[in-house]
């Protein structure tokens, strides 16, 4: 399957300069999404995982599929103040500022392997924020799935030491 084919690009947006990937159009059609979810399945089924952790927002759909798929549990990193319990919290910082995430306080378990999720990897600072958030829990982090890599910005390369795939691969 030619999943590049269901990615849209939309330039300018959110703001001027960027080319925005938009995978609603694969998530619509059934095909390419079942393809989608299983080709990362087939990546975290040879890692052994115990638990999906998918990045607001984005990330919390195929996270979710993946999950099910690979008949493991799901935890969310979401934005601050979403949470409706304990919170871990983890800062990183943006090419324009600083961010942060939270995951609750029992979403990982010590020892268990975490498959962190998320549709783009770009500059690498949330997926590295999501590292942090495993390993402060006392998770191991079994490997990172993208639906997207943007090869010209080396989040990979923020990355080094962990096992990283991406479906898609765009030059920005």
């Amino acid at each position: 399957m030619k999943l590049e084919d269901y990615i849209r690009h939309i330039p300018g947006f959110p703001r001027e300069g960027i080319l925005f990937h938009d995978i609603m159009p694969m998530l619509q059609n059934a095909e390419a999404l079942r393809y989608a979810v299983d080709e990362l399945a087939e990546f975290a089924r040879k890692r052994e995982v115990d638990l999906v952790l998918g990045a607001e927002a984005r990330g919390f759909i195929l996270g979710a599929a993946l999950a099910y798929a690979l008949g493991v549990g799901f935890a969310a990193a979401r934005k601050p103040g979403k949470l409706p319990w304990t919170v871990t919290r983890c800062e990183y910082d943006l090419e324009y500022g600083t961010d942060a995430l939270e995951i609750h306080s029992d979403a990982i378990r010590p020892g268990q392997r975490v498959l962190i999720h998320d549709d783009l990897l770009a500059t690498g600072g949330t997926a590295e924020a999501k590292i942090r958030l495993v390993e402060q829990a006392g998770g191991v982090v079994a490997g990172l799935a993208f639906l997207i890599e943007l090869t010209d910005l080396q989040g990979r390369e923020r990355l080094k030491g962990y096992e990283v795939f991406s479906l898609l691969q765009y030059e920005v």
